[in-house]
């Protein structure tokens, strides 16, 4: 039996002395769709920011495909295939459409492929193709959901 895509055991985690995660444990299989749902203040953004290593975990243990990475930082997490997306827009104000999609490629070093799958991006969504030369800000509201879905993460989730 193969291990699960990730799991996490006993994770604890807060800010300073707020301690927002309690014994947290679950999860996901690959191929599988996952939701956390729970009220505001549940600490839902709290156990994402803690996967990807942007809060420290006070307790317990995350592992990606067996590798244990709770200690790792943002990068060690993102370089596993890890990323974080905010939600909301969230643009580089004085970066073009096409500048804040190239961010979401920082640690690749292919240039073929990541030209490739620009051009995937934009096929998806062919404004963001006639815009790539327009500061991001100045999008429209869809358009910048658009651009930062597409930019900022390992999947491209389509936008109307």
């Amino acid at each position: 039996m193969t291990e699960p895509l990730i799991v996490i055991e006993g994770l604890s985690a807060g800010y300073g002395d707020v301690r927002v995660l309690w014994d947290v444990s679950l999860s996901v299989e690959t191929g599988e769709i996952a939701c956390i749902v729970g009220s505001n203040g549940a600490g839902k953004t709290t156990l994402l920011r803690t996967i990807s290593g942007l809060v420290r975990a006070t307790a317990g243990r995350i592992r990606m495909a067996g590798e244990d990475i709770t200690a790792y930082t943002p990068d060690q997490v993102l370089a596993r295939g890890i990323a974080h997306v905010p939600e909301g827009r969230r643009l580089f104000r004085g970066l073009t459409v096409r500048d804040n999609l190239m961010l979401g490629a920082y640690l690749r070093r292919d240039d073929a492929e990541i030209a490739r799958d620009l051009d995937y991006v934009y096929s998806l969504f062919p404004i963001l193709h006639e815009r790539q030369r327009q500061d991001a800000t100045t999008l429209s509201g869809g358009e910048q959901q658009c651009a930062r879905s597409a930019g900022g993460s390992c999947r491209v989730r389509s936008c109307s």
